[in-house]
């Protein structure tokens, strides 16, 4: 089937004039001509009747021209919903720990200010491939240099040592960090404790003498020292409201980093959309940094 003949029949069909089909087209007369007697050789019939001023359908042009219209509106419909829809929902790629303790809480935030714009999260810790998989930009901790992403930096990736209340009052608040090696730590095992008993000034081997739960994410971690568990090494920002209402204590003034931090990351493209621009700006201002283009 000849479809670039079918959107000039239709064009055709609709002004019944041959030239203002090629202005409305932006072709030639006689490339309108063309492509109409392509159709009619693909039909077998003729399809439209030529006149002095102009054409008519013919009989059979009368049954094609209906169906036709229908099936470019039915085409415009859809592609129309497809681009609106692409431009309306934001699909964030972000770990679990960010979406649950820091990012959903204020996405009300956002969503109130932009309406227009659906959220939908894609909760995984591997780098994803955007434009296969869909994603519009993410939260990645690393160090800000992936391949390809334009990075700005968002929240600081350091951990201190946090325990609730209740587990200090049955244990005692330790002195000094090297206490610590005699406390139940929450996953004791976490390649992020040497880093911080460094930073505190504990030499020498590590031996802790109480066991610990193994759980690898912070949220688990942190939801375990809220309940009395044990000590966590925590990212702060995550826990800033239990800090600050006092269900966690933050033990010592340490802050410990193996250098990632969270960013927010996105394609690199010469523009960008405008979904992606309000969110990078919008998470940039939840941070406290200014917008770095």
């Amino acid at each position: 089937m000849p479809l670039p003949a079918i959107r000039v029949f239709e064009s055709v069909a609709r002004l019944q004039n041959f030239t203002k089909a090629a202005d409305e087209l932006n072709m030639t007369q006689s490339a309108v001509s063309y492509q109409v007697k392509l159709l009619e050789e693909f039909a077998g019939a003729p399809l439209f009747q030529r006149l002095a001023r102009g054409v008519t359908l013919t009989a059979k042009g009368e049954v094609l021209a209906p169906v036709i219209r229908r099936a470019l509106g039915e085409l415009g419909d859809t592609f129309r919903s497809i681009r609106e829809e692409q431009n309306s929902v934001l699909v964030v790629s972000v770990v679990h720990t960010f979406a649950s303790n820091w990012l959903t809480p204020r996405i009300v935030d956002f969503q109130t200010k932009f309406p227009d714009i659906s959220v939908r999260f894609d909760i995984s810790s591997h780098l994803v491939n955007y434009a296969a998989e869909g994603i519009d930009c993410g939260v990645r901790s690393g160090k800000g240099n992936w391949p390809g992403m334009t990075a700005h930096p968002l929240l600081s990736g350091g951990f201190t040592a946090l325990a609730s209340p209740a587990y200090l009052e049955r244990n005692g608040r330790p002195e000094t960090p090297a206490d610590l090696l005699n406390y139940h730590l929450i996953t004791p095992d976490d390649d992020w404790w040497p880093v911080w008993f460094r930073q505190a000034g504990v030499e020498g081997p590590l031996v802790m003498t109480k066991p610990g739960v193994g759980i690898d994410t912070q949220q688990i971690i942190g939801g375990l020292a809220l309940s009395g568990g044990g000590v966590a090494l925590v990212s702060p920002g995550f826990f800033q409201t239990e800090i600050d209402s006092g269900r966690l204590v933050q033990l010592f003034d340490i802050c410990a980093s193996t250098g990632s931090d969270y960013y927010v990351i996105y394609p690199e493209t010469r523009q960008i959309s405008p979904k992606v621009r309000r969110f990078r700006d919008w998470i940039l201002e939840q941070a406290g940094h200014d917008v770095q283009r």
